[in-house]
């Protein structure tokens, strides 16, 4: 069972290391490129502020976001903003997302995200919690996937298997971690069943699109290729 005040601190508390780390950097830095292709540092902190105010929407009952076009179009012109502006903002837009998710609610009713995509209320801090670790690992700035906690970890990776349980592209995938973990995915292709076995970290990398899958040891036939995210 999710468990969204719990939840809810973890993003406070991933929030508060990504902003820490990111004030270490200058305007200059800010410009340079990220580990996401065309990104630079400023798109992905744009982005990380307005992903809050995007999950308040939710929250609230709103679109998550007006369009994607519009979506697309905000992260483009706060993108090039200084330093102190990016922080800012990241800073308030996080609270605003506390406040909202500290605001009396039913947390077992059915939300809709993006693209037609609906899910529990009470999963939507931990959504939040993954675009905080995730994305303070794409600034580019020290943070790892090895970095990351380990219980976001492993629950990341509960969620991605989940995701492409049946999926028509990837044939029946099973994982296995160093920390004595096992998950199955995929299902809807033929062929398999496949064994991917390495790290948590890498595991994580490989599925959220953030790694090749080079480090990882495969029997039973190729490396599936994911779909995009």
């Amino acid at each position: 069972m999710m468990d969204h005040v719990r939840d809810l601190a973890s993003v406070r508390a991933a929030t508060d290391r990504l902003l820490s780390a990111a004030a270490g950097l200058d305007n200059a830095a800010v410009t340079e490129p990220s580990r996401l292709p065309g990104w630079s540092r400023g798109h992905v902190l744009a982005h990380v502020a307005r992903n809050a105010d995007a999950l308040v929407n939710v929250l609230e009952g709103r679109p998550m976001y007006a369009s994607a076009t519009a979506r697309d179009a905000d992260i483009e012109r706060d993108a090039p903003r200084t330093l102190d502006a990016q922080l800012a903002d990241v800073r308030e837009s996080a609270a605003r997302f506390q406040d909202a998710g500290a605001a009396p609610a039913d947390w077992s009713r059915t939300v809709e995200l993006r693209n037609g995509v609906t899910d529990a209320a009470a999963r939507v801090p931990f959504r939040r919690w993954a675009e905080a670790e995730l994305h303070h690992v794409d600034l580019g700035v020290g943070y790892e996937l090895e970095d990351l906690p380990e219980e976001f970890t492993d629950r990341e990776i509960d969620f991605l298997v989940e995701r492409f349980a049946g999926h028509p592209d990837v044939p029946s995938t099973e994982l296995a971690s160093d920390t004595g973990r096992a998950w199955t995915t995929g299902g809807g292709a033929t062929g398999g069943p496949v064994t991917v076995r390495g790290t948590a970290a890498d595991l994580l990398g490989w599925l959220c699109g953030r790694r090749d899958g080079s480090a990882l040891t495969v029997d039973g036939g190729p490396l599936p290729a994911l779909p995009p995210l």
